[in-house]
Order: C-alpha cells, then sequence, then structure tokens
C-alpha cells in the first residue's frame, strides 16, 4: 500500500471522528475568554487542573482589576499567588505567569496582539523558551490567543486515540501533533474545534478509570477500530 492511501484512509478516519463529535456535542466555543491576554493567562493556569479551578483564579484576577499585563508585571509575587490559588500549585504559576508577562515585555511591549504578527513555528520556539511553557501551553496560546494553525495535544488527546488504536502509549508529543497536522487541514478554526471536542469527550466519556465506551459517541468507530 502507498503512503498517499495510508496517509488518505488515517485522513477519512480523523474527519469521520470528528464529525460524530460534532454531532453528538455542537460547537464548543472554546476558548472561554476575554481577551487573547486572557487566553494565555489561562493556558498557563490551567496546567495540572481542571478549568473550573482556573475560572476561579481568573475571576479572582478580574475582581482585583489584575488581569492585564501591566497589572500582572507589577503586583508581587506573593500577592499574586494568593489570587490564584484555586488553580493549585499557586506559587509556581504565580512565577510562571510572571516570566511570561516579562517575555511579553520583551517581545512586543505587552501587546500580545503583536505576536500574531511572527511566523509560527518561530513564535513556538520562543514561548518553549519561558520558564515553565511547555508544548500544549505554547501551542494553547498559539492556537487558541493568536489564531496559529497548530494542533493542542493534550492527555485526553492520546488516552482517545490511543484507545481507538490511532497511536502506541508511549507516543510522544509531536508524534500526536504530527497525526492531525500531517492529514488534516491546517486551518484555526478546524483545529480549535477538534481539539475542544476530544477535551469534552475525554471529560465525560473517555475517562481515565472505569470508561464509558458503551455510551460514547464514538462507540460504532471502537468496534471498527477493535475488528
Amino acid at each position: 500500500m502507498t503512503s498517499s492511501r495510508i496517509t488518505n484512509k488515517k485522513t477519512q478516519k480523523l474527519y469521520f471522528l470528528y464529525r460524530k463529535l460534532h454531532a453528538a456535542f455542537g460547537p464548543q466555543h472554546w476558548w472561554p475568554a476575554d481577551s487573547a491576554f486572557e487566553v494565555a493567562v489561562g493556558a498557563i493556569l490551567t496546567q495540572n487542573t481542571n478549568w473550573g479551578n482556573v475560572e476561579k483564579a481568573i475571576q479572582n484576577l478580574k475582581d482585583n482589576n489584575v488581569l492585564g499585563f501591566t497589572s500582572l508585571l507589577r503586583i508581587s509575587d506573593q500577592k499574586l499567588a494568593s489570587l490564584i490559588r484555586p488553580a493549585g500549585y499557586f506559587n509556581l504559576k504565580a512565577k510562571r505567569l510572571k516570566s511570561f508577562v516579562r517575555f511579553l515585555s520583551r517581545s512586543c511591549h505587552g501587546d500580545i496582539k503583536k505576536l500574531a504578527l511572527r511566523d509560527a513555528r518561530q513564535l513556538r520556539q520562543a514561548l518553549l523558551g519561558v520558564n515553565g511553557i511547555g508544548p500544549e501551553t505554547a501551542d494553547s496560546i498559539l492556537l487558541y490567543a493568536l489564531r496559529k494553525p497548530l494542533f493542542v495535544v493534550d492527555a485526553y488527546t492520546k488516552r482517545i486515540f490511543t484507545r481507538h488504536g490511532f497511536l502506541r502509549e508511549e507516543a510522544e508529543y509531536g508524534h500526536v501533533q504530527n497525526l492531525f497536522m500531517q492529514n488534516l487541514k491546517n486551518e484555526v478554526q478546524l483545529f480549535n474545534e477538534y481539539h475542544a471536542l476530544l477535551v469534552k469527550l475525554g471529560k465525560d466519556f473517555c475517562l481515565k478509570n472505569k470508561p464509558k465506551c458503551d455510551v460514547c459517541p464514538l462507540h460504532a468507530l471502537q468496534r471498527r477500530s477493535n475488528a
């Protein structure tokens, strides 16, 4: 079988899965935020916690009028940590947020929208150089805040596609990301919606322990994959 046929088969399966999820859940309207800056802050805060905790932390920042570049640059690490406590690892995340706003100061004088003018790959490397920003966080900022077509890979993505036979458990981040970027149209809206739908599936059905396979929207695909 030629490589083009293999790629076409993967493409067909990926789009089939996407259509099934979209039909089951509808549009997810991600990322829930009022600005690109808020998206970036949320991407850093959501590391190792759930979105509900992030929302509480962001609301604390809003209530204290510090959810902005200048305010976060000036606030003390101790005060910032106390405000983002609901997100967990608050001392560590306070330092990471500080590192990020200092990066914005150096790179675009605090105007995150100006980053969107830069090449996506170069910008990704720059973000990965910021303390506490790994591939998932960098790609979340690039896709959701700066509208760059880079697919975000998280634990849900890997779990779902491993269980459906697309990936090996030991697959690394870049390999998983390439599965999508080499077989789908590199479109911001498609990557945005696809990732959000996978998050929805992972949270509600494809659980780490005791997955709800019998009522999963992809149950038919699972049977086909295991055939």
